[in-house]
């Protein structure tokens, strides 16, 4: 019988030419993909692979992609820093610090920033255009 991993498995994504690449932090499993959501499936699979002899299963909610902030914004280029940081009431000098590396946010702030981009995917994710 199938079991379930016991935690949540830490990914780490890099940005590449042709796309993205990952690693598990605390397991000998990397993969790529082309884009984020083809980079997911992509390492629950390789995961799944890593662990069949086990008898353990994983799937998208037992990974945590983590992706550095620089990287991010070069990515999403469509999220603007300047209105991002007016929304989550941070300075924009500061968020394009952390955008250009310059800064490492701490833990709160990465928080603040992540919650903020949530907020804008999930109004966006519930608008319909006429």
């Amino acid at each position: 019988m199938a079991q379930k991993i016991r935690k949540k498995v830490a990914v780490k994504v890099e940005k590449t030419k042709t796309g993205f690449s990952a690693f598990a932090v605390d397991y000998p499993v990397f993969t790529t993909g082309k884009t984020m959501a083809e980079l997911s499936k992509n390492i629950v699979e390789a995961l799944n692979l890593y662990f069949e002899d086990d008898g353990i299963v994983v799937d998208e909610k037992d990974v945590k992609l983590d992706i550095e902030l620089k990287q991010f914004f070069q990515f999403y280029r469509v999220i603007n820093a300047r209105f991002l940081a007016d929304r989550i009431s941070m300075n924009p000098t500061l968020l394009s610090q952390y955008v250009q590396g310059r800064k490492k946010p701490s833990s709160t702030q990465t928080e603040k920033i992540l919650k903020g981009i949530r907020e804008i995917g999930k109004e966006l994710s519930d608008l319909s255009l006429s």
